[in-house]
């Protein structure tokens, strides 16, 4: 590794090309992601065109030496630039024959978008002319010329993009035209002259014509887009640590602006959000790279089939260009096999010869990453732990949510391409601010944009959704929204919209914001209104990755469920029985909740136990329900846990339907209200701090239990496993005391109802003391289930309901990794959960051991629920899928939580 102790000697630049390179593709961390392939496809001999790679070493020392370079860079530089000189037979900044370069980002994680790039570096008012020559045709020349001036002056001397549109809008209205490629050489030329007057005006100085100022110039643009705002957000989306650093990668141009037989491109092995084996992307004839991605003009299909699929009338890259289509089939069959994994490739072909720019897994859907996956392993190129491997378990709650009912009707008002798969439904918001208001105020939006740009980041983040008007397959919107997993529809080009009027117009009608849409982002589809969704079919290539999963995990995956639509649910997703019952949600249905407050406000136990046989028969049925969905599969039922204080009424108009249901007087409920008033409900009279205080209550939720399992076993005819769970003990006395009741009342139960019972009592560790106690506490305690919402509040001194204020500096001043409800804090929370763990197993070896609070769904964290040996995790129904996947991931040793 270069450092700066290493000065002298330390290689800073990494050079490719002509068959061979420096670098290789496991130097992702030196050379960034695609300074790696680019050396790694020239050792492969493919045509990629020469240059060289500033390593991510040098931008750590530029922040860290407040924006200056190493010493001996500018001399590995000219060195390095010298070599592609002698390459391609030209010379940087020469007047006759002059080298041109591009000048691109390349993080160790693909970062599409955030950063910056240049090309056609170098021109300039002399070499502008030799290039003019040496093509045989100006008109190109100065096209090239111009958006040079353009894409500097914007990411390098911060002068805004659209000043240049303006500019050639208002030239191409004077002129009559509509397309930019109906303006000649001589146009460039004076639209040249306007646009350096634009960059005098708005920058303050020339824009400047000497190549090497123009080099360090973007070198140095490059480095600083790693830090700007639009970078920063991805990152923290993406869990990209800032100290990877971003590398520079300075190429020789190839042009794809040349005339009809030039063309540029982008291409997958596999289609990135089917899955499909076969060829898929887009090309432009006569264009130049940005022009693909950017949207600015809706590109051709690379396949007659998918030319076809699609009804275009523009010829395809295979029959337009067959000879560079059947390159580009050579070099993809290449590269996959190589790399082993879907490719995202650049391609750019100047006058008939085709060149490789860039080659990178492919951001893929969920649903793709599943079928590539399975397709992968079942073709021989990887194994079927592989397989499991490949996919980020988070990724699939894209597939666990619903999708339109074909059967529902689809009042459609406009069609565009199917971006990324899902289907959403929300109001109609034209910018990113709006959306995030949305979001704040719990409502669901989609984002409607003409086209996207990095930054709108946040906006997308914020909706349900994404609908362009512009941009094709491969624009901004969507690629990052399959990244994100929403569903987007980009290209919509009947759809006009009016920013200044907040309004969206097709087919004669105006829609305005705040009216509610839904995009089907699997068929391209814009439907007016909101449309009936359907739960997914978790089939096929799903089914098949979950079974290679199970196959190798060795924790159990349980779920989180109170209701029987909650346990469906989690037994649909693969569940292996309840980990976590919170009875107290139970409690506020209907006439229980009349019932439970009758019990609150009596004067004597008599009085709450006449109150608590009311509810008695409820929460039988209840778990009666439970365990004959679970099957005989293991269900966790917690005592009440919350304060009594929330079962009350909160309004003067709740008081008075208490007064009517109930009888009691309003004073007395205000006195009672008062009484029970805390001024910290988290650390206050709940838990089994209740069954201490009032037996009946626990006594009476034990009894439903045991009569529920004694009734569920018989009408099922399967044996009923109920494992009872004391909350928030942080002693053995106090588990013990209750413990004692529930004992009592599976006896009293075992002997009215001639069954024998099988059951376990144990308790949650969600207090620092429990962990620390877990050693006494297990003595008695069968099971431990490790609450670590209320383990992190506690441990941490943090609020869950608060923490949004400050936890976000936080994270950005690294001062957490990561948001510590989010993904378990190992050093502090986990040091707990491993010193219960070790204590419990020590005094009681056979303590089954699991996790019940929301880090149960969090594949980080699950990866270190594996690490310390619990038994099982359990999560939210939708969850059960990516804790089965994450929990295969952590069982073969995969680091979870980042990238490398």
């Amino acid at each position: 590794m270069a450092s700066e102790g290493t000065a002298g000697n330390a290689k800073w630049v990494y050079a490719f090309g002509d068959g061979k390179a420096e670098g290789k593709s496991q130097m992702r961390e030196l050379l960034g992601g695609k300074g790696a392939n680019l050396a790694e496809m020239s050792n492969l001999g493919l045509p990629v065109p020469p240059g060289f790679t500033i390593t991510t070493e040098v931008c750590t020392y530029y922040y860290a030496h407040d924006k200056q370079y190493p010493p001996e860079l500018k001399a590995q530089v000219d060195e390095a630039l010298a070599k592609v000189g002698a390459l391609t037979g030209r010379t940087f900044g020469d007047a006759e024959s002059p080298l041109l370069v591009s000048v691109r980002s390349g993080a160790r994680a693909s970062m599409p978008g955030m950063m910056d790039t240049v090309l056609n570096l170098g021109l300039n008012d002399a070499t502008v002319s030799a290039l003019a020559e040496s093509a045989g045709d100006p008109r190109f020349a100065y096209d090239s010329y111009r958006r040079f001036i353009t894409m500097y002056s914007n990411v390098v001397l911060g002068v805004e993009h659209h000043a240049f549109e303006e500019a050639l809008e208002h030239y191409k209205e004077r002129k009559g035209v509509e397309l930019d490629t109906e303006l000649g050489a001589e146009d460039w030329k004076t639209l040249i002259q306007t646009y350096k007057k634009i960059v005098r005006d708005e920058h303050g100085s020339d824009f400047p014509q000497e190549p090497q100022d123009q080099l360090w110039g973007a070198i140095g643009a490059v480095f600083d887009s790693w830090m700007i705002p639009r970078a920063k957000k991805y990152r923290e989306l993406n869990s990209i640590p800032e100290s990877w650093g971003t590398a520079v990668n300075v190429q020789a141009m190839v042009f794809g602006n040349m005339g009809d037989t030039s063309a540029t491109g982008v291409a997958f092995t596999r289609n990135p959000s089917t899955g499909e084996r076969a060829l898929y992307g887009e090309f432009l004839i006569n264009a130049q790279g940005e022009d693909v991605v950017a949207g600015i003009r809706t590109p051709q299909d690379i396949t007659e089939k998918a030319r076809i699929e699609a009804k275009s009338d523009r010829p395809s890259m295979e029959t337009a260009m067959p000879e560079s289509f059947a390159e580009l089939t050579r070099i993809y069959g290449i590269l996959e096999k190589h790399y082993r994994d879907m490719q995202d490739m650049e391609f750019t072909i100047e006058s008939g010869k085709l060149w490789m720019l860039q080659t990178r897994n492919g951001k893929r859907t969920a649903k793709a990453a599943l079928k590539i996956a399975v397709d992968l392993a079942s073709e021989g190129l990887i194994t079927q732990e592989e397989a499991i491997l490949r996919v980020e378990p988070g990724a699939l709650d894209q597939l666990l949510h619903p999708t339109i009912d074909p059967k529902a009707e689809r009042k459609v008002i406009a069609s565009g391409l199917p971006a990324s798969p899902g289907a959403a439904t929300g109001e109609i918001v034209f910018n990113s601010e709006a959306a995030e208001a949305c979001r704040k105020a719990e409502r669901k939006c989609i984002l409607v944009r003409i086209e996207t740009s990095p930054e709108d980041i946040h906006g997308m983040h914020a909706s349900e959704g994404i609908l362009t008007t512009r941009g094709g397959m491969t624009s901004h919107a969507a690629v990052v929204a399959r990244g994100m997993g929403k569903p987007c529809v980009s290209g919509v080009g009947t759809i006009r919209i009016d920013y200044k009027a907040q309004t969206l117009s097709v087919g004669g009608q105006t829609l305005k914001a705040g009216d509610r849409i839904t995009i089907d982002g699997s068929t391209g589809q814009v439907l007016l209104g909101e449309v009936k969704m359907l739960e997914p079919e978790l089939s096929g290539d799903f089914a098949q990755l979950m079974g290679w999963a199970d196959a190798h995990r060795t924790m159990k995956v349980r779920a989180n469920a109170d209701t029987s639509t909650d346990a469906r649910t989690a037994r649909n997703f693969g569940a292996e029985g309840i980990g976590l019952c919170r009875t107290e949600h139970m409690f506020f249905e209907g006439d229980r909740i009349i019932a439970v407050r009758e019990m609150i406000l009596a004067d004597d136990a008599e009085g709450r136990r006449a109150a608590l046989a009311k509810i008695l028969p409820y929460q039988r049925q209840d778990f009666v329900e439970l365990f004959k969905i679970m099957s005989g599969l293991p269900v966790t039922i917690r005592l009440l846990d919350p304060p009594l204080h929330e079962f009350l009424p909160h309004t003067d108009a709740e008081v008075q339907e208490v007064v009517a249901a109930t009888g009691v007087p309003e004073d007395k409920i205000r006195h009672r209200m008062r009484e029970l008033s805390e001024f910290n409900p988290m650390l206050g009279f709940r838990g089994c701090r209740l069954a201490i205080a009032f037996p009946e209550i626990a006594e009476m939720q034990a009894r439903a239990i045991f009569e529920a399992a004694v009734q569920a076993a018989e009408e099922t005819g399967s044996p009923v496993t109920s494992e009872v769970m004391v909350p928030l003990v942080f002693t053995r006395a106090e588990f013990d005391i209750v413990k004692a009741r529930i004992d009592a009342m599976a006896k009293a139960v075992s002997e009215e109802k001639n069954a024998t019972l099988a059951y376990q009592v144990g308790t949650m560790i969600e207090l620092p003391r429990a962990a620390l106690k877990a050693g006494e506490i297990a003595e008695t305690a069968e099971f431990f289930s490790f609450g670590t919402n209320d383990l992190t509040q506690t441990a941490l001194g943090i609020s869950r309901d608060d923490a949004a204020t400050f936890l976000g500096p936080y994270t950005q001043k690294g001062i957490l990794p990561s948001d510590p409800f989010v993904t378990i804090d190992q050093e502090g929370v986990g040091e707990l959960v491993r010193i219960g763990v070790e204590r419990g197993r020590k005094v009681r070896s056979g303590l089954k051991l699991g996790i019940c609070g929301e880090h149960g769904g969090d594949p980080a964290s699950i990866g270190f629920c594996q690490e310390v040996g619990l038994d099982y995790v359990s999560c939210s129904p939708y969850r059960v899928p990516i804790a089965r996947l994450a929990a295969a991931q952590a069982a073969l040793g995969k680091v979870l939580g980042g990238e490398g």
